[in-house]
């Protein structure tokens, strides 16, 4: 049987063109972006369907008879209605584990662009006020080393480890906080995460979103933190209280912050982070820390990987 394999949000891992290796499957259709109101139609009459974060409820599943595989293009599963494709006996697989180095990797590019103070530094030399100095330095913006400082992380999952495990190359002392009870290393302390957020000169989250990491970082949590700490959140958007960010940035409860998710992407045009005075306290990234060109082909690939390990099911 020819299978019909439909990409639903291309434009989410890159472009059409990351998606050839697809075609040795069957018949590709590939879509930049799907809509609500598109996502029955367009997955009506497809074997497989691939999706990153368009939602595939019980109403798109209830005209896709033919729907037999969705590979999530992604580790989170948010968008897939299980009950519904239990119901219809549609398979699931999504991938995990792909994107572990590119985070770790954004989250030590962000935290040394705020505490260096680098972009400072590069608009100072570039408007010229460097040419005109009298002297070979300017140290009108003090940025501080690692080495010897508290690192402290919020999940320690792959990602929490990796970025562990890097932090004690600089010489940093790690403890973390995790939301369940288990014990998620011997190597590192286990803190509760008011001493953890007291103790910290650095707060790297990179936990899940669930009920209790909900808005975990608020305005009480952000005052528990020394003026002098950073902030940073890898994980999910909704962890940190955003409203009660912006008044800690402006109020200089903290030192600064830096996010790569947020609460609803792309970001609210009226979200308080975006009218922050003291930009210069303030890294935003769009969803990008897992993202790397290494981490994308891994994906793809492992998605290819489940595909064919379904193969006998699509028939």
């Amino acid at each position: 049987m020819a299978l019909k394999i439909v990409v639903l949000d291309a434009d989410t891992l890159g472009g059409v063109e990351y998606f050839d290796r697809f075609k040795e499957f069957g018949e590709l259709v590939v879509y930049p972006v799907t809509s609500p109101d598109q996502t029955a139609e367009r997955v009506k009459d497809a074997n497989i369907v691939l999706t990153n974060k368009v939602v595939i409820n019980a109403k798109v599943l209830g005209s896709a008879n033919s729907l037999k595989l969705i590979c999530v293009l992604a580790t989170g599963t948010n968008n897939i209605d299980f009950e519904a494709t239990e119901r219809h006996g549609v398979v699931v697989k999504n991938v995990a584990g792909y994107s572990t180095e590119s985070v770790a990797q954004h989250t030590f590019s962000c935290l040394f662009y705020l505490i260096g103070q680098l972009r400072y530094y590069d608009e100072y030399v570039k408007s010229g006020k460097y040419a005109e100095s009298p002297i070979f330095t300017h140290l009108a913006r003090p940025y501080f080393e690692l080495s010897g400082k508290k690192l402290g992380i919020i999940g320690l999952g792959n990602i929490g480890k990796r970025v562990a495990e890097i932090a004690e190359v600089f010489g940093m002392e790690v403890s973390y906080w995790s939301s369940s009870d288990e014990v998620r290393s011997t190597k590192f302390e286990k803190l509760a995460l008011e001493e953890l957020l007291k103790k910290s000169d650095v707060v790297s989250i990179h936990a899940p979103l669930n009920e209790r990491t909900y808005r975990l970082i608020g305005e009480k949590e952000l005052r528990l933190m020394k003026p002098s700490a950073i902030l940073l959140n890898m994980g999910r958007g909704g962890i940190v209280d955003e409203g009660a960010l912006s008044q800690g940035i402006e109020q200089e409860t903290i030192a600064g912050a830096v996010l790569d998710v947020l609460e609803n992407e792309p970001i609210d045009s009226k979200n308080p982070l975006l009218s922050v005075s003291k930009k210069e306290r303030l890294l935003i990234t769009p969803h990008v820390a897992w993202a790397s060109v290494e981490a994308r082909e891994k994906l793809l690939e492992l998605t290819a990987c489940n595909i064919r390990e379904n193969l006998d099911g699509l028939s």
